[in-house]
């Protein structure tokens, strides 16, 4: 009867680890596409002009070769982002090069996991496509570390070993941004005070002030449910499945080797 109503709990205490996950199934922000009408479409011209836009859009402008076009866009812990960009060259140009960078919110370029990056258009060619996928976004690191961390994102896109026959001839561009969630296998144990944002700090600096000016934040593109929205992931779900089974399985050994009960007191041959 004791291991009977063990099990029972066990199993009880399964299904409430596994029913939050299901109700957490649904789509995150980064799964769907945002609507392209609401899109921009231009590009600002350095780091405190970049042009802001949200995971699952495409952003197109128009530009000349030559020139440095910026986007931000905003990633949260647990997002693997790609980028990709494609950039329409004009009709008679010779052979160049084209080149997408990544920036964290510290201005540090990143490092692309995979894709290409750099890629090099024939003279005939008509446009060229280019791609960056990230690591998976930290919610902490090490001061040292190169990892990236919640925050504000840079997309640079430029040509790099120009002719001078080529300077200034018109392009254009399209930007989108995905992301890939990666769950409860890239949780780290810490978090940052605050996303690495223009303007945090004097936002949050207005906010223990009592003030509600904000025109100095500098940054307005967040997650769609907040930063760190995602704190439920898998992994906790995985760590109930297995204090249940330890727990199961700590029964399954005491049922093995309790016995029989308690020896019979009469003595033998009684």
């Amino acid at each position: 009867m004791r291991i009977t109503r063990a099990l029972s709990v066990s199993l009880l205490m399964l299904g409430l680890a596994v029913a939050p996950a299901a109700a957490d199934s649904s789509p995150t922000p980064t799964d769907s596409a945002s609507a392209d009408g609401d899109a921009p479409t231009q590009a600002g011209t350095s780091f405190r002009t970049a042009t802001e836009v949200e995971q699952g859009q495409t952003a197109t402008a128009s530009g000349s070769t030559g020139d440095y076009l910026y986007w931000s866009f905003p990633a949260d812990a647990g997002q693997r982002p790609t980028v990709k960009a494609t950039v329409k060259l004009p009709e008679t140009h010779a052979a160049q090069s084209w080149q997408v960078d990544v920036y964290d919110g510290l201005r540090r370029r990143q490092a692309c996991q995979y894709g290409a990056q750099t890629r090099t258009a024939a003279a005939d060619a008509s446009s060229v496509e280019l791609a960056c996928t990230l690591r998976t976004v930290r919610a902490w690191s090490e001061t040292w570390a190169d990892d990236p961390l919640p925050g504000t994102y840079y997309v640079r896109l430029t040509a790099v070993g120009l002719t001078t026959a080529d300077l200034g001839l018109p392009v254009g561009t399209e930007v989108r941004v995905d992301s890939k969630d990666i769950g409860g296998s890239a949780a780290v144990d810490g978090s940052l005070a605050e996303p690495l944002v223009p303007g945090i700090a004097v936002k949050s600096q207005a906010d223990s002030d009592g003030s509600e000016d904000s025109s100095a934040v500098l940054s307005a593109i967040e997650p769609e449910d907040g930063w760190s929205s995602g704190w439920w992931s898998d992994r906790w779900v995985w760590t109930a499945i297995g204090g249940v089974l330890a727990a199961l399985a700590g029964v399954g050994g005491y049922a093995l080797t309790r016995g029989a009960g308690r020896p019979s007191r009469v003595p033998p041959g009684a």
